[in-house]
């Protein structure tokens, strides 16, 4: 399998000696209040691969994710990464949380930029505080990580003159910066537009293809159909299918499966009318 390039070496000596899953769930449980929101997750994500979570708001996908860098602490269960036992039992096992989540990368929905800072500089700002990066070489990285992702051009602009799309990218630059072991994606293009949606997955199927792993919370059928290894269906906090996406996509066997994708079959079919109506 290819791992994707980051120029970082450090974490591997023997990649004989690498655990081919390197996320590993199990009976994860979590409630805010009485409200149960995970219920018993076991899941696993093995090296190089994509998965991608899909189900109705309100399932427990975002949750999930968040558990994954301890974002959201677990009731109970067993999360362990790259073989190593973060978080059993109800208590917190992984000694440092900053390099936790550097390892296991997240990009928000909401992108989460600096707002008083431009792209290169919220680039460089995570290499130096959270990895200690010193200046010059987080710098020159920002200019290439940014070109990279088609924003290098962008890379003396303040979010808010940039469009969403491109601040998602640079979003993705600065989390690609800390050379992380797995991204994790929650919506990316949910707040997007047709356009600037097309641009973020561009960059996400060539992360892909350079054997990125990647977890995505996403409702693109299409997208998650094309790149993905793996489709996890969630609902009311169960994983309710799971398998490649000609099974799980294209002949869904649970009844709110095959609701939830002609849903959102519904909405594209409402959304490409709105878009080809004259104005």
């Amino acid at each position: 399998m290819n791992v994707l390039a980051t120029g970082d070496d450090s974490r591997v000596d023997d990649p004989a000696r690498v655990p081919d899953v390197v996320i590993r769930i199990k009976g994860v449980r979590k409630s805010f209040d009485s409200h149960v929101v995970l219920d018993g997750i076991d899941l696993e994500v093995e090296r190089s691969s994509i998965v991608s979570i899909m189900g109705s708001s309100g399932g427990g996908k975002t949750t999930l994710l968040r558990c994954m860098n301890l974002l959201e602490r677990p009731d109970e269960g067993l999360i362990e990464i790259e073989g190593k036992t973060i978080f059993e039992g109800g208590r917190l096992v992984h000694p440092n949380l900053p390099a936790l989540r550097m390892s296991v990368g997240m990009v928000f929905q909401g992108f989460h930029l600096f707002p008083h800072l431009t792209a290169v500089e919220n680039v460089v700002l995570a290499q130096t505080q959270a990895a200690k990066v010193g200046e010059d070489e987080a710098i020159e990285r920002a200019v290439q990580l940014l070109k990279r992702v088609g924003v290098g051009h962008r890379a003396l602009a303040f979010p808010h003159d940039m469009s969403g799309g491109e601040q998602q990218r640079v979003a993705i630059a600065r989390a690609l910066a800390l050379r992380p072991t797995v991204l994790l994606f929650d919506e990316p293009t949910s707040a997007l537009d047709p356009e600037s949606t097309g641009e973020v997955l561009k960059v996400m199927r060539e992360l892909a293809d350079q054997g990125m792993t990647m977890v995505i919370v996403t409702h693109e059928i299409l997208f998650a159909r094309e790149v993905s290894d793996r489709v996890v269906f969630i609902d009311k906090g169960s994983v309710i299918e799971s398998g490649p996406p000609s099974e799980v996509i294209n002949a869904p066997r649970h009844d709110r499966t095959r609701a939830f994708l002609a849903s959102l079959a519904q909405q594209g079919a409402r959304t490409e009318t709105d878009q080809s109506a004259p104005s």
